[in-house]
C-alpha cells in the first residue's frame, strides 16, 4: 500500500472525504487494498500500477454494471469528478462500496451452493456488458521463456493449448464476461442479511463462461469435490448443460496450465537481487500443484 496519508489526501481531494485512515488488507483486486472509514462508512482503497488502467477501469465497470442490477460486487464509488479511479503517483487509487460478510467455505456443501449459483448469476447479469480495457481470456504461449523454469511445462502448457484450440474449433462456446478468479474469498456471505457477494473484479477479462467454471472447480479440488457447486451453477442456465459436460475436462486442464504459467513468472520474476522468500514458497507450491494435474 501506498503511505497512509498519501491515500487519505487523494480521498479528500478527489472523492470530497475526510478518512480516518486506512488499514491494509490481505487479498483485495488484482493490486493492493486497504480499508477505509469516512463520515461513519466503511469502503475499501484499491490500488493497482497505472500501466493497468483499461483493465482495471474495466472491472470497475463491471461491478459497476451489476450493482445497478441489484448484486453486491464492491461497486466503485466515483470520485467528484465521475472518474472511476484517479491517479495517485504511479498508481491508480479507486475507491469501492464495502461488501461485508465471511468468505465462503470450498470445501463445505452449502457454501458451494451459494458459490456455483451467485458466480451463474453474475454469469445471466454480465451477458450484453462491453468495455473497451476487457482483455481476451488468455495468451498461453508454450514458447514462452519462463516456461524454461521446469522441463515439464512447456510441453504441458502446448498439449492444453491444443487441447483448447481444438474445442473452440468444434465447439460453440458460450462467451461472456468473466471474473477471472472466483476463488470462494471473493465471495463474501453476510451472516445478518443471508446475501452473497462476488468482490474483487481486478481479474475481469472476456472469454468462454465455462472457463470461470473451471477455475472455481480447481479452486474446490476437483470435480469429485466441486458435485454442489457444479450443481447449482448448473441450475442457473448461464451455460448449456451439454456444454458444462463437452467441456469442463478440457477447461479445467487450460486452467492448471495457466495456474502453472502464472507460477513460472512468478519463480522468474524473482531475481537474485530482489527475492520475495514468500513469493518463491507459494510458486513452487503452485507450480507442484499443476504439475500434479496436468501430468497426473
Amino acid at each position: 500500500m501506498l503511505a497512509d496519508d498519501t491515500i487519505r489526501t487523494a480521498l479528500r481531494t478527489a472523492w470530497h472525504l475526510q478518512p480516518d485512515g486506512c488499514t491494509p488488507l490481505d487479498g483485495g483486486t488484482a493490486g493492493s487494498a486497504g480499508s477505509v472509514v469516512a463520515g461513519g462508512r466503511r469502503y475499501v482503497a484499491a490500488l493497482v500500477p497505472a500501466v493497468d488502467r483499461a483493465r482495471f477501469e474495466a472491472g470497475l465497470a463491471a461491478a459497476e454494471h451489476l450493482a445497478r442490477q441489484g448484486h453486491d460486487a464492491g461497486a466503485p464509488v466515483r470520485a467528484a469528478d465521475g472518474a472511476l479511479c484517479v491517479p495517485v503517483g504511479d498508481r491508480l487509487l479507486a475507491l469501492l462500496e464495502y461488501v461485508p460478510g465471511r468468505p465462503l467455505d470450498g470445501a463445505d456443501p452449502v457454501d458451494q451452493q451459494w458459490w456455483g449459483d451467485r458466480l451463474g448469476a453474475a454469469h445471466r447479469a454480465l451477458a450484453g456488458f462491453h468495455h473497451a480495457g476487457l482483455p481476451a481470456w488468455h495468451g498461453l504461449r508454450s514458447d514462452a521463456p519462463h516456461l524454461a523454469v521446469a522441463a515439464w511445462l512447456g510441453p504441458a502448457v502446448a498439449r492444453a493449448v491444443h487441447a483448447m484450440t481444438k474445442l473452440q474449433v468444434t465447439d460453440r462456446l458460450t462467451v461472456g464476461t468473466l471474473h477471472g478468479d472466483p476463488r470462494p474469498a471473493a465471495f463474501r456471505l453476510d451472516p445478518d442479511t443471508g446475501r452473497i457477494g462476488l468482490v474483487s473484479w481486478g481479474s475481469v477479462l472476456s472469454g468462454p463462461l465455462v472457463y470461470d467454471l473451471a477455475a472455481a472447480v480447481r479452486h474446490a479440488g476437483g470435480p469429485e469435490r466441486a458435485r454442489e457447486l457444479l450443481a447449482a451453477y448448473t441450475a442457473t442456465g448461464a451455460v448449456p448443460v451439454a456444454e458444462i459436460e463437452g467441456s469442463l475436462d478440457t477447461m479445467l486442464r487450460f486452467c492448471w496450465a495457466a495456474e502453472a504459467d502464472a507460477c513460472a513468472r512468478v519463480l522468474t520474476g524473482c531475481t537474485a537481487a530482489e527475492v520475495d522468500p514468500a513469493a518463491v514458497e507459494r510458486g513452487r507450491a503452485g507450480l507442484d500443484q499443476a504439475r500434479a494435474a496436468l501430468l497426473g
